[in-house]
């Protein structure tokens, strides 16, 4: 913590308030992991087309990324962080009004758009704030928004499902992306100047920037990441509830997030002392281990534990990405390649369109 106490009160202020948001952001976003799939069910959805639903929530992010990592840029972080917080808000109400399973789709992909527009403004602004001498520390530190607000969202997802429906559900969950937005407009991006020069920088094409030797093995891994955790989201609630798991879906995000918070503090104290690439093979043998134990689990406990080294590998390989990606663009250019990257784990979400035909 030593580099938050180095930063300015005005700086500090920032990061709080774009914490807040974003912590909020994800609680609200994460109360559906283990919801949405059972609302569609109940709504007479088919698995397959649970799935196709489900997965309109990528082709959002897919169809939405490039625009909004140019706006990033060129209009500023802020508005492209409105956009996400706004959409998160927005969504639920979207569930709440409509049974049909077309309109449904459509409030799934403007859904998407939400964490397309947070997840790279978030980053670019933690990566524009912090100094370069903190930079590996702050940027493991806010990434904890994700773990803490998974840990939030599930369980509270499951609990008011379970205690009063869905209706109580959606709404809350539109109050939490009310209040995200609230804080997000009191979040000041540093100084406008550097805005004015990504305006005028050369502009190239966003998808031109996948040949960039920068953004190579971070999308890659993120991709193959992306091909699990896009089943993980989809199909564990139905799945749970089908077999008959002594285990209620958000409790599994849940651990898994608890040990994401966890090996992210981890990787936020030994970043400086250990290399960034050891952590992130460290994390992905987590992950490789985790789905092993999916598949063969028929207990509680091995639940769990698939969950917890499922969320400890993915704590240990995304705030290093992040860090990796900070390293090696300039600041100006963050925004695009941000977003490149994470193309990757969108594309990896496809697989549970994918996964339909097995």
């Amino acid at each position: 913590m030593n580099s938050f106490r180095s930063l300015t009160v005005a700086q500090r202020s920032n990061l709080l308030m774009l914490f807040a948001a974003g912590l909020l952001f994800w609680a609200s976003l994460t109360m559906f992991l283990p919801t949405l799939s059972l609302y569609l069910d109940a709504v007479g959805g088919t698995p397959g087309q649970v799935g196709q639903v489900m997965g309109g929530f990528t082709i959002g992010l897919l169809l939405f990324r490039p625009r909004l990592a140019h706006l990033a840029d060129r209009r500023g972080r802020k508005p492209a962080l409105l956009i996400g917080v706004g959409a998160v808000a927005i969504a639920p109400l979207g569930y709440a009004l409509t049974h049909s399973l077309a309109l449904l789709f459509c409030v799934r992909v403007f859904h998407g758009i939400s964490v397309a527009a947070l997840t790279l403004a978030y980053s670019a602004l933690v990566a524009d704030i912090a100094p370069l001498s903190a930079r590996t520390e702050v940027i493991s530190y806010m990434s904890l928004t994700t773990p803490v607000g998974m840990c939030l969202g599930p369980a509270l997802g499951s609990t008011l499902l379970d205690l009063y429906g869905f209706m109580p559900l959606f709404l809350t969950s539109s109050v939490l992306g009310g209040l995200s937005f609230g804080l997000a407009l009191l979040v000041q991006e540093p100084d406008q100047a550097v805005l004015a020069q990504n305006a005028a920088a050369g502009k190239m094409p966003f998808w031109s920037l996948l040949r960039s030797p920068a953004v190579h093995i971070p999308t890659l891994m993120l991709l193959l990441i992306g091909l699990a955790f896009g089943n993980l989201m989809t199909f564990t609630a139905l799945y749970f509830q089908s077999e008959s798991v002594p285990l209620k879906a958000g409790y599994f995000f849940s651990a898994a997030a608890i040990m994401g918070f966890v090996m992210r503090v981890f990787a936020g104290l030994v970043a400086r002392r250990l290399r960034l690439g050891l952590l992130m093979s460290l994390g992905i043998v987590a992950y490789g281990v985790a789905m092993v134990i999916l598949f063969v689990a028929r207990s509680p406990q091995a639940f769990l534990l698939a969950a917890m080294l499922e969320g400890g590998g993915f704590g240990l390989v995304i705030p290093c990405l992040s860090v990796m990606l900070a390293d090696r663009v300039a600041a100006r250019r963050a925004g695009p390649y941000f977003g490149i990257c994470l193309l990757g784990l969108d594309l990896g979400g496809r697989s549970r369109l994918l996964s339909l035909a097995i």
